[in-house]
Order: structure tokens, then C-alpha cells, then sequence
């Protein structure tokens, strides 16, 4: 094998697009900026309010800070791509992207995770729930759910790291671990075994969490009071279209990794690449829009917020 002490990796998912690359530029930029406001805008709004400064309202804040960390993982990355001609990326900032991006995706897990039990403590233990859910509890709460997915990564990265490499091509728009793995010399066994895992920690878990959370508040609902189900159904709704957007892009990650993308035509290619950009996309930017709209109390925060800029302006 040639063992090739490697500096950077080659992008080869990305095509000459000529004068189009300032038109998908702009997309990109607009897309961001857009992420950017609505998340900050809600961020605010939470902050600022003492009404919201509830278990509910601030696990929604960190999962707005969430989607403000996933898309800076990857908007300013494509941006620079984009306009370059040459696809490239050093070794350093391309485990930088790979940890952010992934764990963003499982502190978005677990916030949704602990959101379902919230909702789970309100609905099936209405008087207890002040007792149950006190601020002590939900910042350790946010704590856990932004650090322990950090630690896991942080040696999952590790181990990448040290890998020999017999080449520097990767058939991707971003960094990712699969495609880094394809390109090791040796054997990857324990990287495999420790991923396995890492899938069982960071996914199974909270996935029995949010079912066991849903399927309570299920039962309760058929045997409670309307006001109860009107209740579930108010506060549970926006979670559950969340949770089916980030199950679903979790699909087209999982089905574009067995896509052998290095056969495949240049845009295709650039095609197969769209589960990290459905993510970092339409997850940071619906959640915030979701909420802001769905939730009663934000919706008229963020109503008396524009109203008071006017009134000073």
C-alpha cells in the first residue's frame, strides 16, 4: 500500500458551474442570513421575556443556539467553496467541520429527546411538573444534552485523526467520517465497533425516550379531558413535525451512505450530497419559523418585540 502522509483532502463532488457559482453564492448567503435572523430573533425573544423563562421555552432556546452551531458548521464552508476554483480543504479543518456537523446533529437528538419528556412531565404529571421540571434540573438537563454528545465526538474525531490515509479524494461537498474511513490503509475495526456504539448512545436511547414519552402521552390523552388532548395537541405538534424533519433527513444521510457517490455523475454527485444541506437547511431555519408561528406565547412576544422597535423607530 502507498501510505501517503496527507495535508488536506480533494472535494471532487463539486463542478465548474462558470458564472452560476455568484448566483448559488447569493442562494447560499441568502439561506444563512435568513437561518441566522430567526434563530437570533427567537433567542431574543426567550432571553429577554421573563414570561418564557420556563423548562419548555428554554430547552426551544437551546435548540435555536443548536441550529445556529449546525449551519456554521457548513454556510460559511460552502461559501468559500463555492466561489473557489480549486475544492480543497486542509486535514485540520476538515475534522473541525466533521465534529461539528455531527455533533450538531446529535445534540438536535437529544434536545428533541428532552423536549418529549417535558412535554411528557406536563401532560401526564400537570401538578407534580414544577416540582419535577425545576431550573436546576433543566440546566443540567442542557448541560448533559450539549456535552455529553461533544465528549463522545471529541474521541470519535480522535480516532480518525490517527488514522494513516492511502489517499485524499473525497466524493463529498463537506467533510464526513464514511468517506474519511474509506480512505484509511489499515484495519478500521475498532472504529467500526466503537461507531456502533456511539449510534447506540447517541441514537437508540433517546429514540425509547421520545417513544416511550409519546406513547404515555397517548394513553393519557384517550383517557383524559378534551382540555388535556387540546393541551397534548397544541404543545406536542410542533415537536412531532421537528422530530419527522430530522428523522428524515437522518434517512437521506443513512441512504446516501450506501450510494457509491464515485461512480455517479458530476451533479448527481452533488445531488447525493443533499442530507447534511436538508439539515442544515430546512431543520434550522423551519424550527425557528415552526415555533415562532405554533407557540401561542412566542407568537405575541415576538409580536410586542416588532411592535415596541416600531413604536421607537
Amino acid at each position: 500500500m502507498n501510505l501517503t502522509n496527507v495535508s488536506y483532502f480533494i472535494l471532487s463532488a463539486y463542478i465548474d458551474t462558470g458564472v452560476l457559482k455568484y448566483l448559488f453564492f447569493s442562494v447560499v448567503l441568502f439561506l444563512y442570513g435568513l437561518i441566522i435572523c430567526c434563530n437570533v430573533v427567537l433567542i431574543v425573544v426567550i432571553c429577554v421575556n421573563r414570561s418564557l423563562h420556563e423548562p419548555m421555552y428554554m430547552f426551544l432556546c437551546s435548540l435555536f443556539v443548536t441550529e445556529l452551531y449546525g449551519s456554521s458548521g457548513l454556510f460559511p464552508f460552502l461559501l468559500v467553496q463555492i466561489l473557489s476554483d480549486v475544492h480543497t480543504v486542509s486535514v485540520p479543518l476538515c475534522f473541525l467541520q466533521l465534529f461539528c456537523l455531527y455533533s450538531y446533529g446529535s445534540v438536535e437528538f437529544f434536545t428533541l429527546a428532552v423536549m418529549s419528556y417535558d412535554r411528557y412531565v406536563a401532560i401526564c404529571f400537570p401538578l407534580q411538573y414544577n416540582t419535577l421540571m425545576t431550573s436546576n434540573k433543566t440546566v443540567r438537563l442542557v448541560v448533559v444534552m450539549w456535552c455529553y454528545p461533544f465528549f463522545n465526538y471529541v474521541i470519535m474525531v480522535s480516532m480518525t485523526a490517527r488514522l494513516q490515509l492511502c489517499g485524499n479524494i473525497i466524493n463529498k461537498i463537506y467533510c464526513d467520517n464514511p468517506s474519511i474511513l474509506k480512505l484509511a490503509c489499515f484495519n478500521i475495526t475498532i472504529i467500526n465497533v466503537y461507531a456502533i456504539f456511539n449510534m447506540f448512545q447517541l441514537l437508540f436511547i433517546p429514540a425509547m425516550l421520545i417513544l416511550y414519552t409519546y406513547m404515555s402521552i397517548i394513553k393519557v390523552c384517550i383517557s383524559g379531558s378534551k382540555q388535556t388532548r387540546q393541551k397534548a395537541v397544541s404543545t406536542c405538534t410542533p415537536h412531532l413535525i421537528s422530530l419527522f424533519n430530522f428523522f428524515f433527513g437522518c434517512f437521506l444521510e443513512m441512504l446516501e451512505n450506501k450510494l457509491n457517490m464515485s461512480s455517479s455523475h458530476g451533479m448527481l454527485r452533488v445531488l447525493g450530497n443533499s442530507a447534511v444541506a436538508y439539515l442544515t437547511t430546512c431543520q434550522t431555519l423551519f424550527n425557528p419559523v415552526l415555533y415562532g408561528l405554533k407557540m401561542s406565547k412566542i407568537r405575541s412576544s415576538c409580536k410586542s418585540l416588532v411592535d415596541k422597535i416600531l413604536h421607537h423607530s
